[in-house]
């Protein structure tokens, strides 16, 4: 007996760790018995308590026979976990998980005899396989559970489709990605391989349009399937998009474009043919909307990404967002992003064709010249600003103010020391006790020596540097 041990107590409330590694590679595919027996020695590896640790108690707590247990531990060390030192009395060694997993495990020689045999025949003298390969195999197998027939099968289709020894990695990769798919048995291969057998002619068709003169790759082969099966495309559609590229950029470029057209919804010949023309007319629409606003891009992909599909998508008609590039250009707005905001802001407002951005444009310098003749009315000559907007269109629209009654408080205000202030004073007096004419405010106020109404009116289309800043300024304005 040991002269310092740990209390039953203590040991009982300890914690046996168990490495992630082994849950995710090994418990899966473990037998349930197995599992056991594993997980329990491992208990006892940490153990000290001599009494237990028996071959004969170890078997008794599981309810299994000794032999059991031992084949247990036996699979374990096929898997590499384990090694077991002697048989008679047979001890057990737990090796660390970290080095299991990137070392080769034991396997048992004539579990793969038959599977070595075969393997080397398929590469009919072009290559010897070599001991690490053969691990390789046997490790997929073993974690994959597919059966021997199939990767076999896997095997000769790679050598006969690429004509050459293939290296393993290759091999592996194309078993990998099979087996995600839940084909792990020789019948499921046979099926895959058949499927592509049939679709071999309609794909010859296709690598011919894109100037490819041999049998396809199973790379290509898995490429048409997912064209097919994955996106739904047919084949006259495919066709059309590979005769199109002109014999550039071979299937890695079809399969981007058909990648594209499946994200945008475009699946036939006619919908990929209208597609890639409104396409067309997108990058006239961009190199347009460059030149009003005065930039240059090399590359019009990425603007076209971010702001000129967005701004289509919202409704714009492409001339009114000319037309606004032009008048961002004239009041100094010189980027996307500024072109952007104003874009925006004129959306919130439902602006979105030529003529409804025509009217309203011209809105804004009509009603900018009355404001500029307002102010002169009361002596102040500057420019129009926001706050003067919000102000003349409170009055206008919130307190229902006509042009004269606002007139007649402009020449009672226009000799006082701050005109502007004075006047919407009078105003909000004249509101709050309901006067909407200039008779009405007469009554209440001295009457000035005269009054005249602007009759500011715009003719035509011309327009100054001024009149495109108000514009442009009146937009910027508008809150998001």
């Amino acid at each position: 007996m040991s002269f310092c041990r740990f209390s039953t107590e203590l040991v009982a409330n300890n914690k046996t760790e168990i490495d992630n590694i082994f849950i995710d590679n090994f418990l899966p595919s473990a037998p349930d018995m197995c599992v056991k027996v594993y997980l329990y020695g491992l208990y006892l590896a940490t153990n000290d308590n001599e009494m237990e640790n028996t071959f004969a108690s170890f078997a008794k707590k599981l309810n299994i026979s000794e032999l059991d247990l031992e084949s247990a531990f036996r699979y374990w060390e096929e898997q590499g976990l384990v090694q077991v030192l002697s048989t008679y009395p047979i001890q057990v060694l737990y090796k660390p998980l970290k080095d299991v997993i990137n070392g080769t495990r034991l396997y048992k020689p004539e579990k793969y005899e038959k599977f070595n045999t075969q393997a080397q025949e398929l590469f009919k003298g072009m290559r010897e396989i070599t001991k690490t390969e053969y691990g390789e195999y046997y490790d997929f197998l073993e974690k994959s559970h597919m059966q021997q027939e199939a990767l076999l099968m896997i095997m000769g289709y790679c050598i006969e489709s690429k004509k050459k020894a293939v290296g393993y990695n290759y091999i592996l990769t194309v078993a990998k990605n099979w087996a995600k798919e839940g084909i792990l048995t020789a019948q499921q291969v046979e099926e895959k391989l058949c499927q592509a057998e049939q679709a071999s002619t309609a794909l010859s068709t296709i690598l011919a349009a894109l100037g490819i003169k041999r049998t396809a790759f199973i790379e290509e082969r898995e490429m048409y399937q997912k064209w097919k099966e994955g996106m739904g495309f047919e084949d006259d559609a495919i066709l059309y998009v590979a005769q199109s590229m002109k014999k550039k950029g071979g299937c890695e470029r079809l399969n981007s474009l058909l990648e594209k057209y499946f994200l945008n919804g475009k699946f036939s010949v006619v919908e990929i043919k209208h597609f890639v023309a409104s396409q067309d007319e997108i990058y006239s629409l961009a190199k347009q909307i460059n030149r009003n606003l005065g930039v240059y891009y090399e590359s019009l992909d990425s603007e076209i990404e971010t702001y000129i599909n967005p701004w289509l998508n919202m409704g714009f008609e492409p001339k009114a967002l000319e037309d606004l590039a032009s008048y961002a250009f004239k009041s100094s707005i010189r980027s996307l992003d500024g072109l952007n905001s104003l874009v925006q802001k004129l959306y919130k407002l439902g602006i979105l064709t030529k003529a409804a951005l025509d009217e309203y444009l011209a809105g804004i310098v009509s009603l900018d010249k009355q404001i500029q003749e307002l102010l002169q009315r009361l002596g102040l000559s500057r420019r129009v600003n926001s706050f003067d907007r919000e102000s003349y269109k409170t009055w206008k629209n919130v307190w229902g103010m006509s042009d004269e009654l606002i007139c007649y408080a402009a020449d009672l205000a226009k000799d006082k020391l701050s005109p502007l202030q004075y006047m919407a004073r009078l105003l909000s007096s004249w509101h709050e006790q309901n006067i909407k004419t200039a008779e009405e405010a007469q009554r209440h106020s001295p009457k000035p020596a005269s009054i005249q109404i602007p009759q500011s009116q715009i003719k035509g289309r011309s327009y100054t540097k001024q009149d495109y800043q108000a514009m442009i300024q009146s937009i910027d304005e508008i809150e998001l």
